[in-house]
This record gives C-alpha cells, structure tokens and sequence, in this order.
C-alpha cells in the first residue's frame, strides 16, 4: 500500500506515468530467466520482441516500468546478464499472438513458427512441430502423448525462443480445453 503510494507519487512528479523501459539481453535463456526472477520478486514485467534497431543480441526483451529501472537492475544483478535497461518508443511486439485451427477431431494452435495440435475429445497432446531450436525435439518426447493439464511447462524444460512460443501455445490449448476460448 505504501510502495503503491510512493511509486504514483514519484511518477507524478517525475512525469513518467506509464513510462515503459526494454531490459536487453543476449540471449532468449536469460530474457526467460530474468522474466521468472523479477516476477517472482513482485515486479510488473512482460516479454516482448524489442524493435529491430534496439535488438543487440537475442529477439526478447523484457518490458518494464521505468519508475522501477533501478529496482529491477539490483534485482537482476548477479542472478542473470543484462545489457541494459532503456526507455521504449512506442509500442512493442506482443509474443502472446496464436492461430488456432481446428479440425474434425483435433485443435492445432500456432504461435510463432511453433505448432502444437491435441486431440478434442481427450485432450491429449498428438504432435508439435515447428521451430528450428535444439530443445524441441526434447519438448516432443516431454509432450507428445500426455494430457494439456498433465503436460510440463515448455518454458521451463526449454531454454530457447521455440519453447517460449511453444508455451504460449500450450496455454491457449489449456484455455481451448477447459471451454474458456476457441477462436
């Protein structure tokens, strides 16, 4: 209650309410694992794909508020590598963008070049495909033949950009199951 206070006192007189900022990495593992450390210290953080002029290493940058910028550094100093933590310009690519396509007797859900297809009627997960990163094939003795609810989390067993959209698209087919969205 008091940090909310504090922190909306600050921005009003610093002027950068909603002021967002891009925390660059080198690569997608440690954009994923500082995504889990400053969420799991409370942070307000989303991964995004920084525009290709602020891209130094890898395709993901985490998306932060700014007022928070020197919190966040000390937070992730010595727990992952960052380059860098700069205000955004406009608006960033969302990564949580999935097509879902059903057939007869299964649903497939792409997201990114990642594709995951389960059985309608079970809920049991036939193929993934897609991607070209070294975890994947990995994800596909992990997933294939286990249930959407019972499946491991692809964004915890991967380390890659493929199992990150791989996620996501297990998300969307565990909204698809439980009836929530089918779009």
């Amino acid at each position: 209650m008091v940090l909310s206070w504090l922190k909306k006192s600050l921005e009003a007189r610093a002027g950068t309410a909603d002021a967002r900022g891009l925390v660059i990495f080198t690569t997608v593992e440690e954009a994923m694992k500082a995504e889990k450390v400053l969420k799991k210290a409370g942070f307000d953080c989303k991964l995004v794909a920084p525009p290709p002029d602020m891209r130094k290493g890898c395709d993901l940058a985490l998306e932060i508020d700014l007022v928070e910028q020197t919190a966040v550094a000390r937070a992730l100093t010595g727990r992952v590598s960052f380059m860098g933590i700069y205000p955004c310009k406009g608006e960033m690519e969302p990564l949580q963008v999935e097509k879902v396509t059903r057939f007869a007797e299964h649903v497939m859900i792409k997201s990114g070049n990642m594709k995951l297809v389960f059985d309608i009627k079970t809920g049991v997960i036939v193929n993934i495909s897609g991607g070209g990163c070294p975890d994947i094939p990995y994800l596909y003795t992990r997933l294939v033949g286990t249930h959407l609810a019972a499946a491991p989390r692809p964004k915890d067993e991967g380390r890659t950009l493929c199992a990150l959209m791989l996620d996501r698209a297990l998300e969307k087919a565990l909204e698809i199951w439980k009836g929530v969205a089918l779009n």
